[in-house]
């Protein structure tokens, strides 16, 4: 009998040794988090060619429920788009992740969380400015949006960072949005504020999570808020581990504010080009 018991107890450490393994964040899981606007969101029409073809080892967290397409938030699931939210459009963030992948060693997953919301200020993501943007400044028409993620994006960006950070591990934030703060000089220290905050409360190291943003249309498409671009350019003086990426020759919709697909597809691989290049500096 005594040989059973301690039998039985040396499975049962063994049981839960494993468990605990099993529990433990996968290295070879990278995170990101994708917060901004409209073009961070997704305006263009999802085509058939961006329905098929994605990798299982590319993976999105839903950031609301998404019942049509049976996804719960907080929860994993193949990066089919819409990666945002239901009736949004094709990201930058489809190619991202789609271009990671095909780059990485096979081992390597990536995962992304995209919070994001289409004419929004920076101040919707700014934690000492939510709860006024929210109340007095959000239009009509955006209600909606801010009450899908219970009216605090930016909480709910945090809330899904760290249910991601039981799986895998948070490598990089990417950023599309400036169109609404168009001429707002301070924008880089706003942001700043906002990726601080990010760093701070999911207990992150800058050094191990670079920001990437991306321009707004760029001028040679006749861009609407392309004179923002300059500012953008200035986030690495304030944000060292920020890099900027370019929408030249990016092409755009009609309204000359939003990207067609074309223009998302190819902004979406340029953030992962960047990425890439801040993953091999993380390996040496």
């Amino acid at each position: 009998m005594k040989k059973f018991a301690l039998a039985l107890l040396l499975m049962c450490m063994a049981g839960g040794a494993m468990a605990q393994s099993a529990s433990k964040p996968d290295p070879n899981f990278y995170v990101y988090l994708c917060f901004g606007q409209s073009n961070m969101e997704g305006n263009a029409r999802i085509e058939i060619q961006d329905l098929h073809g994605v990798d299982n080892r590319y993976l999105m967290m839903a950031a609301v429920d998404d019942p049509q397409r049976k996804r719960e938030k907080g929860h994993w699931y193949t990066a089919v788009p819409p990666l945002c939210r239901p009736n949004t459009g094709l990201t930058p963030v489809d190619y991202f992740g789609r271009t990671l992948v095909a780059t990485l060693p096979k081992n390597v997953r990536v995962g992304v969380i995209n919070v994001a919301i289409g004419g929004c200020h920076i101040e919707t993501f700014m934690k000492d400015s939510i709860a006024n943007y929210v109340a007095h400044r959000a239009p009509g028409w955006m209600k909606g949006a801010l009450q899908a993620y219970d009216n605090n994006p930016y909480e709910r960006l945090v809330e899904l960072g760290r249910l991601a950070q039981k799986d895998g591990v948070i490598k990089g934030v990417l950023i599309h949005q400036g169109e609404s703060n168009t001429g707002d000089r301070t924008w880089p220290e706003k942001v700043k504020a906002v990726y601080e905050d990010l760093l701070e409360d999911l207990n992150l190291k800058a050094e191990d999570v670079p920001l990437l943003a991306g321009e707004v249309v760029n001028g040679d498409q006749g861009g609407t808020c392309a004179s923002m671009n300059p500012i953008i350019q200035t986030l690495p003086q304030v944000i060292p581990t920020a890099d900027v990426v370019s929408s030249a020759g990016c092409t755009c919709g009609i309204d000359s504010l939003h990207f067609d697909a074309a223009g998302y597809r190819e902004l979406g691989r340029r953030y992962a080009e960047k990425m890439l290049l801040q993953i091999g500096k993380q390996m040496k």
